[in-house]
């Protein structure tokens, strides 16, 4: 009469079919070596996040950071801009100097413009500055307020405006100019059948005014002929830069 394997005993023809590595191992150093993987897979992810903020500090802290203007959910892109515009800083009060009531400019680039002005008044030309200088604050009731009135998502309302802190104007370096002879034109893409605009892209170079968003721009803003910038100075080439590399 055969003997039945005793309780927690396995027969030995069982165990030679069992691995050798199963056969050793113990319940509680499979659990250990469980809790070694999990240490070991947490570490290597610690370090690759910390890697990851050494080699690419910028879009990590974009991704984490919180939105940069309150109101918009949008986040910057990987090269600053957001909702297709590059971010600016403010022009202090010592940069301006006034062009006309209630209009000031960066002192460099109101000096040009006015020379500007001089240039296509000898040639039968009345260029008018619409908008210059605009603050920080003066953006967001622009960008905000207007986008509540005409129903805009932020999407279409940076088309035509961009966001407060992203704004070429609050630089000090840009303008908005039209024709004083045919004010229905005044920010409007039909400024491009004045003789102003004429005028502007034959001879606004030589002042150092640059078109910023011409059509097909880089940058994806709506078409502006009115909407023009300094880059006359090494601090003004320095500002625009990242603009002058998209458009190449």
């Amino acid at each position: 009469m055969s003997r039945l394997p005793s309780a927690g005993r396995v027969p030995s023809a069982l165990r030679d079919d069992i691995p050798l590595a199963r056969r050793t191992v113990s319940p509680a150093l499979r659990r250990t070596g469980g809790f070694r993987r999990g240490l070991v897979a947490a570490a290597l992810l610690l370090g690759g996040c910390a890697a990851g903020l050494i080699v690419f500090p910028q879009p990590l802290r974009r991704l984490l950071a919180p939105p940069p203007v309150q109101g918009l959910s949008a986040r910057p892109g990987l090269d600053g801009r957001l909702l297709g515009h590059f971010p600016y800083g403010e022009a202090t009060d010592a940069d301006l100097v006034s062009i006309a009531p209630g209009l000031e400019l960066h002192a460099d680039a109101a000096e040009a413009l006015v020379a500007m002005q001089e240039a296509a008044r000898a040639e039968g030309i009345d260029l008018l500055v619409l908008s210059a200088f605009r603050s920080i604050a003066s953006q967001k009731h622009i960008f905000f307020d207007v986008k509540s009135e005409r129903n805009q998502s932020a999407q279409q309302r940076a088309q035509v405006s961009a966001p407060p802190g992203y704004s070429e104007h609050s630089t000090g370096y840009a303008v908005d100019l039209g024709d004083a002879r045919r004010p229905a034109t005044n920010l409007s893409v039909a400024f491009e059948t004045t003789e102003a605009f004429a005028w502007l892209q034959t001879h606004a170079n030589r002042f150092h005014f640059r078109l910023s968003f011409p059509v097909g721009n880089g940058q994806g803003v709506s078409y502006e002929p009115w909407h023009w910038r300094f880059e006359g100075s090494a601090e003004a080439l320095k500002t625009f830069e990242p603009a002058q590399r998209l458009d190449r």
